[in-house]
C-alpha cells in the first residue's frame, strides 16, 4: 500500500491544512492577522492549493454545468471571501482538496498491488539462439528463451530444459511455490525462487495470461455495479437542485423576509459546502476497488464491480463435477487381487501391459504401481482395441495373454464368476471406473478407478451451503458417478449425463426458481452455462482463454474454497457501501437542515465532510484486508 506522507505534495498539503486551521482557531478567539496582510496570506493559501479547483469551476459556469462539484466549491469560496470570511474561505478550498487527494489515494492503493506487479514484470528475455536480450513484444512463439534463479518469467512457454521452484502467487494466489520440470507449463509474471530453465514461448507478450489478467483488472473499473451507477446518476441531479436550494436560502430570508443579508448567505454558502457529495461518490468505488484487489491477490480475477454485488445477491449455485469438485483425472481407489494373484503381480504387470497406452485410465494404473514401489514389467505386442482394453505379452511373468479393459471385453475371453460381477457392480454404484485383468486362466484381478475428490470441496461447499446458497450439481458424467461424489460433499440435488447444451437448459430453469444463480465450470465445455448465468465463475483458468474471456469471474487455482470466500467479501463490500452512503447522506442531511434554519457552521460543515470522507475510504479499504478463513 503507497503511504500518504510518502507523497510531497499531500504532506505539503497536510501542512497547509494545519496552518490554515490554526489560523481559523485564532480567529475564533479574536485574534486577527493584520490587515492588508489577512486577505494576502489566505488568498495565497487559496491559489496555490485550490487553483484547479476554481478553474474547473469557472469552467463549468461558462458550459453551465451546474452539475459539477467544483463549481460548488468556487461559488462557496467566493461568497467566503465577499464576506470578509477569509480564514473560512482558506479552510473550504484546503479541506475539500485534501478530500479529493485522499479519495485518489484510497483508489491508488486499491490499484497498487497491480501496478506494482506490472512495473517488475520483465520488458526483455535472454534468447538462446542470439545469446542476447530481447524485447518480449519482439518474440516470436516457439523462442527458447533462459530463465534463471531469482527471476521473473517473462513469457508463457513450456519448459524444455532443467527444473525449478516457481512462485505462482502473481498468477493463482496460491502461496506455496510449485515445482517444475521439463515438459510443465509455465506462465509470465511467476517468479522462479530456485533453479534454471529453458523455456519454449508458446505465446506472444499480448496474449500471455498475466497480459490478460491485466487487460481485465483495469476492465473492471468499467463494469460498475448497479449502486455505483445508481449514485453517479444521482449526484449529477442531486448537485443543481443544492444550487437551487441555496439560492432560496438566501433569496427568501433576504428580499422577502428583509432578513440579515450576510448571516443568510453564509448558510447559503455552508449548505453548498457541505452538499457537495465527495464521501457520497467515493462510498462505492473504493470499496469496490479495494475488494476486487483484495480477490485479484488470493487468485479470483473478477471483471468488474456489478458482479461483486451480482455475487452478494445469489441463491443458489449450480456446479460442475469434474474438474471443479473433482481433479478431473483417475486415480486407482481400489486393487482386487482374484485367483491367487498377488497385489504386486496385479499391478506391476497390469501397468507394464498399459505403459503403450496413452488413456488416463492406463496412465493412472502406471503411476499407482511405481507409488506402491511395484516397477511396472517390461511388455510386448501391445495392441489396442478401441472402446474395449487392450492386449500385450508380459515378458517377466512370461504370460502370453495380458487382457486389461472392460468387463465385457473379459467376457468374450473368459466366464466371469459371481465374485467379479458383485465387485464390478459395488464399483459401479460407488461411481467408480473397473478395469478388469486376465492373465490367460480367468480374470486375475479388478482395479477400480475414481475421478478423485479435491481436498477443500465439502467444506467449501458446506461453507457456500452455511451462507443459505442452495447448491446444485450439473455434470455430463453418469448419474451413478455424480451422485457418489455428491454425497462425498453433501450435494442433494444433481443431475447427470448433462450435454452442454443441456446444462445451459437447466441453468435457466434454476434462474426461474432462484432468479439470481451462479455457475461455476472449468469453462471449456461449461461456457454457455457460464454465459447464461447471473455470475459465471472459471475453475483453474489460468492458461485457459475461454475460461479467462467467457466468465464474469476467473479462479486462476483450483481451490474451491475462494468461492465462499468470494461470497463472503461481496456480502461485506455491499454492506460496507450501504454503511458509507448511509453515513456520507445523514451527515448531508443534518448540515442541510442547520442551514436551513440558519444554525450551520461553514468550518464545521467542512470538516464533517471531509471527515466523513476519510472514514469512508479508511472503512473501504479494510476490505483489502479481509481474509479467506470464515470468522
Amino acid at each position: 500500500m503507497n503511504l500518504p506522507f510518502q507523497d510531497k505534495k499531500f504532506v505539503f498539503l497536510l501542512l497547509s491544512v494545519i496552518v490554515v486551521i490554526v489560523l481559523e482557531i485564532l480567529s475564533l478567539l479574536g485574534i486577527h492577522l493584520p490587515m492588508p496582510y489577512a486577505p494576502f496570506i489566505f488568498c495565497s493559501f487559496i491559489i496555490l492549493i485550490g487553483h484547479n479547483v476554481i478553474l474547473n469551476g469557472f469552467q463549468s459556469l461558462i458550459k453551465f454545468n451546474f452539475s459539477s462539484i467544483n463549481l460548488l466549491m468556487t461559488i462557496a469560496v467566493i461568497a467566503a471571501l465577499y464576506l470578509g470570511e477569509y480564514p473560512e474561505a482558506a479552510v473550504v478550498i484546503v479541506l475539500y482538496v485534501l478530500g479529493e487527494r485522499l479519495e485518489d489515494i484510497g483508489l491508488e492503493n486499491s490499484k497498487s498491488a497491480l501496478d506494482e506487479l506490472i512495473q517488475s514484470t520483465p520488458k526483455t528475455a535472454f534468447v538462446k539462439e542470439q545469446n542476447k536480450e530481447i524485447p518480449i513484444d519482439q518474440i516470436e512463439i516457439g523462442t527458447i528463451i533462459k530463465v534463471k534463479n531469482g527471476a521473473i518469467i517473462p513469457l508463457d512457454g513450456k519448459i524444455t530444459f532443467g527444473e525449478c521452484l516457481i512462485d505462482q502467487s502473481a498468477i493463482t494466489g496460491e502461496p506455496v511455490a510449485k515445482e517444475k520440470q521439463t515438459g510443465d507449463s509455465v506462465f509470465a509474471g511467476t517468479l522462479i525462487t530456485n533453479g534454471y530453465i529453458e523455456i519454449e514461448t508458446t505465446k506472444l507478450s499480448t496474449d500471455t495470461t498475466f497480459a490478460k489478467i491485466i487487460q481485465m483488472t483495469f476492465e473492471a473499473g468499467a463494469a460498475k455495479s448497479e449502486t455505483q451507477k445508481f449514485i453517479q446518476r444521482f449526484s449529477k441531479l442531486y448537485t443543481p437542485i443544492i444550487i437551487g436550494i441555496a439560492i432560496l436560502i438566501f433569496t427568501i430570508p433576504v428580499f422577502i423576509l428583509g432578513l440579515d443579508f450576510n448571516h443568510w448567505l453564509k448558510q447559503a454558502v455552508t449548505l453548498l459546502v457541505i452538499a457537495c457529495p465527495c464521501a457520497l461518490v467515493i462510498s462505492t468505488p473504493v470499496a469496490i476497488y479495494a475488494a476486487i484487489g483484495n480477490a485479484s491477490s488470493k487468485g479470483a480475477l473478477v471483471k468488474g464491480g456489478k458482479y461483486i454485488e451480482a455475487l452478494a445477491e445469489i441463491q443458489a449455485i449450480a456446479v460442475d463435477k469434474t474438474r471443479t469438485i473433482t481433479y478431473g483425472t483417475p486415480v486407482v481407489s481400489d486393487v482386487f487381487p482374484l485367483i491367487g494373484t498377488s497385489r504386486e503381480e496385479l499391478l506391476s504387470c497390469t501397468a507394464g501391459a498399459e505403459m503403450f497406452s496413452e488413456h488416463p485410465l492406463a496412465q493412472a494404473i502406471i503411476t499407482a504401481s511405481k507409488q506402491e514401489g511395484f516397477e511396472p514389467h517390461i511388455a510386448q505386442d501391445f495392441k489396442s482395441i478401441l472402446g474395449k482394453g487392450a492386449t500385450a505379452k508380459c515378458v517377466v511373468c512370461q504370460i502370453d495373454t495380458v487382457l486389461v479393459g472392460k468387463l465385457e471385453f473379459i467376457r468374450e475371453y473368459h466366464d466371469i464368476s459371481e465374485e467379479v460381477e458383485a465387485i464390478v457392480a459395488q464399483l459401479s454404484t460407488e461411481g467408480k471406473t473397473s478395469v478388469v485383468v486376465s492373465f490367460g486362466q480367468g480374470v486375475a484381478g479388478i482395479i477400480g478407478l475414481t475421478d478423485e475428490i479435491k481436498p477443500d470441496s465439502r467444506q467449501a461447499i458446506q461453507e457456500i451451503q452455511e451462507e443459505n446458497i442452495s447448491v446444485i450439481m450439473l455434470t455430463g458424467d453418469t448419474e451413478k458417478a455424480a451422485h457418489f461424489v455428491a454425497r462425498q460433499v453433501g450435494i442433494t440435488k444433481v443431475f447427470g449425463n448433462l450435454l452442454p447444451e443441456q446444462k445451459s437448459e437447466e441453468i435457466k430453469a434454476l434462474l426461474q426458481q432462484y432468479d439470481k444463480v451462479a455457475m461455476v465450470g472449468d469453462g471449456i465445455n461449461d461456457a454457455p452455462a457460464l454465459a447464461l448465468s447471473t455470475v459465471g465463475i472459471a475453475m483453474g483458468a489460468a492458461g485457459s482463454d475461454t475460461a479467462i474471456e467467457t466468465a464474469n469471474i476467473a479462479l486462476m487455482n483450483d481451490q474451491l474454497s475462494l468461492i465462499p470466500f468470494l461470497i463472503r467479501l461481496s456480502k461485506k463490500t455491499m454492506k460496507q457501501i450501504k454503511a458509507n452512503t448511509f453515513g456520507a447522506i445523514i451527515t448531508k442531511l443534518v448540515f442541510i437542515l442547520l442551514a436551513v434554519f440558519g444554525y450551520s457552521n461553514l468550518v464545521l460543515a467542512i470538516a464533517a465532510d471531509v471527515g466523513v470522507t476519510l472514514i469512508v475510504i479508511l472503512f473501504s479499504l479494510n476490505l483489502m484486508r479481509f481474509e479467506k478463513t470464515k470468522s
